[in-house]
């Protein structure tokens, strides 16, 4: 593991600039999953696309990698060597709290995590091989604040349901190195 501090909707509204060198002209192959979570855990979105092998139930893997990221953050806190005051491990973290790890590799996935000063923690799942996706994760932010939490109908805390936001995200990670 390696730990790290109806009508076109161009028309609608244009999607915030892609960071750059984040575009390959590839079929976006490299994104497996994305998952976005709000600080009680619960899941507001859950998306696949290249996942090579389905083993459980989307619920099962929610509470999974909500709990390997609690899990995580919990850990990477401990261990932190700048810090006097390590506190217990298990014992929630706020946002921006201890350490913070941004990925980790196996030799199947790559885990890339990020967590908004509100919470909102996004988490890549893509090919082991790819470069760091912190500024992908921004920009999926950046999606998630322009067309969910600016949107008037959304209740904060419910599952996205945008089709503005899918749209944008679908076309973003077709663009993954």
């Amino acid at each position: 593991m390696q730990f790290f501090s109806g009508s076109s909707v161009a028309e609608i509204a244009p999607s915030p600039a892609a960071p750059p060198g984040t575009a390959t002209g590839l079929a976006g192959n490299n994104a497996h999953m994305l998952y976005i979570f709000n600080r009680g855990g619960v899941c507001l979105l859950y998306r696949e696309w290249h996942r090579p092998l389905r083993t459980l139930d989307a619920n099962q893997d929610q509470k999974l990698m909500f709990g390997l990221l609690f899990s995580l953050r919990s850990f990477t806190a401990k261990m932190d060597p700048t810090s006097v005051d390590k506190g217990n491990l298990g014992v929630p973290l706020l946002p921006g709290q201890g350490c913070s790890f941004y990925s980790f590799r196996t030799n199947t996935y790559k885990l890339s995590f990020m967590e908004s000063p509100s919470g909102i923690k996004l988490i890549l799942i893509t090919h082991p091989k790819t470069s760091d996706h912190r500024e992908s994760l921004k920009h999926i932010y950046s999606l998630y604040v322009e067309y969910v939490v600016k949107n008037p109908l959304y209740v904060p805390g419910t599952p996205i349901k945008s089709e503005l936001f899918d749209t944008n995200l679908e076309q973003y990670v077709k663009t993954l190195i």
